[in-house]
């Protein structure tokens, strides 16, 4: 009887970490060297341009127990745009585009996490751009999480998507014939401290 207690023991608290009812929230450092963010939009109807921000830096808080209590904050620098035509990238800094004298950073704070279940959540959060915030929704999926085998301490990686209306944040030159609707998708890994 005392052995199938244990026994019984044993297998209750193994379910128990395997479903993360254990589990504590772990706050991981993005890594910017493995995060890119792309942005996409239509360009008269005729081809979809893209545009590449680098340097991505925060954190994601995931809690595997309670993802509702998970958070993310980060932080990229609009200078290190890069659209591949060198007229555009110049552009996305006046005054007219995303004014990065005086708005040097795109920001997103996460309000709520929405565990939809198989590794797919609903991330709301603030975004702001140009001095503005809006509240945005991305839909994101959790890639992998584990130790990582270069660095031996724990990582997790998600990819994450959104379309926002640029105009909301007063970037609006050449609506409608170049798209209001610009897509965002951001893939990311992020590695804890030990």
């Amino acid at each position: 009887m005392q052995v199938l207690s244990k026994t019984a023991l044993g297998v209750a608290l193994s379910a128990a970490f395997t479903t993360g009812v254990l589990a504590k929230p772990v706050t991981y450092q993005i890594d910017p060297d493995h995060t890119s963010v792309v942005a996409s939009w239509s360009h008269f109807g005729f081809s979809n341009p893209t545009a590449t921000f680098d340097d991505a830096s925060g954190t994601i808080t995931y809690d595997s127990g309670d993802v509702a209590a998970s958070s993310i904050n980060v932080t990229i620098p609009i200078s290190t745009a890069d659209t591949y035509v060198e007229k555009l990238t110049e552009e996305f800094m006046t005054e007219s585009y995303f004014n990065t004298d005086k708005f040097p950073d795109a920001t997103f704070t996460s309000t709520k996490v929405v565990d939809k279940e198989d590794g797919k959540l609903e991330v709301h959060g603030d975004l702001t751009i140009k001095g503005t915030t809006k509240s945005i929704v991305f839909d994101a999926m959790l890639n992998k999480q584990g130790q990582h085998p270069m660095t031996q301490k724990p990582a997790i990686g998600f990819d994450a998507t959104t379309t926002i209306m640029r105009s909301d944040f007063g970037v609006d030159e050449y609506v409608p014939n170049v798209s209001d609707e610009v897509t965002l998708r951001i893939t990311t890994e992020a590695q804890a401290s030990k």
